[in-house]
């Protein structure tokens, strides 16, 4: 295994005791069709449920471990939103965001083409990690994970976009435009009818998130410039590939 997993850092002017990071599909020890950036090379899978050998699951989370101040929360994703307390929830909880305000409590969700979002404040007090596919941005997880944040007294957000599928790559169907529509007509705006295929349409899921950050008061957004799906040397992507690994996306205070 390499010396290290190969990671992204958000850049985004958070404080100096936040900590956060993305990790890509390279360095670690997962086998085809979890590998890395090559067939022969390891892949830096870290979910248990996609059907990976669990031992070598378990190499990439020991590895990961290595750089972080402790054990993560992981959660069981389910679309939702439901936000946890990283640090005060035993287990596996099902939700899909934490937050936390004590230090090395670290907040991660895993993704391979929908959407996770870091959040930070101003003044370094709160963080807060979501996982942002279609269904949970349409029912509110973001806003969700804001309320939860402000509860415990912070101002001013921070939130950076880490890897996603791209606005080129997300095809959806009419229920997906009509659950945007249904909840903000301006939504709609984000979606471009797909040429010459009736009822299909190209979202972009960092615009969205976006606007409904923005709605939410969070102006400094940083991020969104990635593509999971077109990127596969990088990232794994289940839109592309089916069978495939998770990134993990986690923030902390130190």
């Amino acid at each position: 295994m390499r010396n290290k997993p190969e990671l992204i850092f958000p850049d985004w002017d958070a404080p100096d005791n936040v900590r956060g990071f993305s990790t890509t599909r390279g360095g670690g020890v997962s086998l085809f069709p979890y590998h890395g950036k090559t067939v022969s090379e390891g892949g830096f899978n870290l979910a248990l449920h996609v059907g990976d050998d669990s031992g070598c699951v378990e190499q990439n989370r020991n590895h990961l471990r290595k750089w972080l101040p402790a054990e993560p929360l992981w959660l069981n994703q389910v679309h939702g939103t439901q936000v946890v307390q990283a640090g005060a929830v035993p287990g596996l909880p099902e939700a899909d965001a934490s937050f936390s305000t004590n230090p090395h409590a670290v907040c991660l969700v895993q993704t391979a083409d929908c959407l996770p979002v870091l959040f930070c404040d101003v003044t370094g007090r709160v963080v807060a990690a979501a996982h942002a596919g279609w269904r949970g941005l349409a029912e509110g997880i973001l806003e969700e994970t804001l309320s939860r944040m402000r509860q415990v007294g912070a101002a001013e957000i921070l939130a950076w976009m880490g890897p996603a599928i791209g606005p080129e790559r997300f095809e959806v169907g009419e229920d997906v435009l009509a659950a945007f529509a249904a909840r903000d007509v301006s939504l709609a705006g984000y979606f471009r009818p797909r040429v010459g295929e009736s009822g299909k349409y190209l979202a972009d899921i960092y615009a969205l998130a976006r606007h409904i950050l923005e709605k939410q008061d969070v102006s400094r957004i940083s991020g969104g410039n990635f593509c999971s799906v077109s990127d596969a040397a990088r990232f794994y992507s289940y839109r592309r590939d089916g069978v495939t690994g998770r990134m993990a996306t986690g923030i902390w205070l130190v």
